[in-house]
């Protein structure tokens, strides 16, 4: 009998190499499909959290060029608004006026400026054509 068992030991170890073989590739089949299953998900999120962040970017690059477009008119409006101011026109006036040889009655008459303000453009516009 001794003889039996010690020619079929090497069969019943390779049998058993086998179904142990047989086994760690149903568990590592199954681990490989854990890992798939997970890296699609992981996939799908990354694609939807790109998606949302582009359409995002795109939103606040919308945002970007309207507020843009808003400045450049408000802008507009602001250098219309100071070239059409009365108070500008009037001081304006007044030093082409001191130029001319205009004395403060006659800047506070013509321009509608107040007697200190015709002194200070009278003034100031003397001292720069003294800088001159």
């Amino acid at each position: 009998m001794t003889t039996d068992w010690t020619q079929l030991a090497p069969w019943a170890l390779t049998l058993v190499a086998f179904v142990l073989l047989a086994v760690q590739g149903l568990v590592n089949s199954r681990r490989i499909d854990r890992v798939r299953r997970q890296l699609r998900d992981n996939t799908e999120n990354l694609v939807r959290e790109l998606h949302a962040t582009s359409s995002g970017s795109a939103g606040v690059g919308n945002r970007v060029i309207a507020c843009e477009r808003q400045l450049h008119e408000l802008r507009s409006l602001f250098d219309e608004m100071r070239q059409n101011d009365p108070l500008r026109v009037s001081y304006d006036e007044a030093s082409r006026l001191v130029d001319l040889g205009a004395d403060v009655d006659d800047l506070m008459n013509t321009c509608g400026i107040s007697r200190p303000e015709a002194e200070l453009v009278s003034a100031l516009r003397r001292r720069q054509q003294r800088a001159a």
